[in-house]
């Protein structure tokens, strides 16, 4: 061997252990990039889940207030329906015929404030 096959062989030795190094550079480049969007992707749910928590809480307070409001209208609904009830009456009729006109039964006294 002479010394430019020496050379040749040491420069393709040295050759590949500089292509190894460039892929490991780009390796390494690919794995920051790819660690870099999947921290932002975990990032963006965490967000989201965040406003999504909140938007639950405040859905929640609604449910409640609607469902006091929906037993405030049920009682409501019965006491409309005992009037309807009392107004079909004969009771009701006597009641409004005292108050509103003034009338009395035929045996009753009546007392007067002064």
């Amino acid at each position: 061997m002479n010394k430019g096959e020496k050379n040749m062989g040491n420069t393709e030795k040295r050759r590949p252990k500089r292509h190894r190094k460039r892929r490991m550079q780009r390796h390494k480049r690919s794995v920051l990039a790819v660690s870099a969007v999947v921290l932002l992707l975990f990032a963006v749910v965490s967000a989201n889940s965040i406003s999504l928590r909140a938007k639950e809480k405040e859905y929640l307070g609604q449910e409640q207030d609607l469902e006091q409001q929906i037993k405030k209208e049920k009682a409501r609904a019965e006491e409309i329906e005992e009037l309807r009830e009392y107004v079909g009456t004969d009771q009701y009729v006597e009641d409004v015929a005292r108050d509103k006109l003034g009338l009395v039964h035929e045996n009753e006294i009546i007392l007067k404030e002064k």
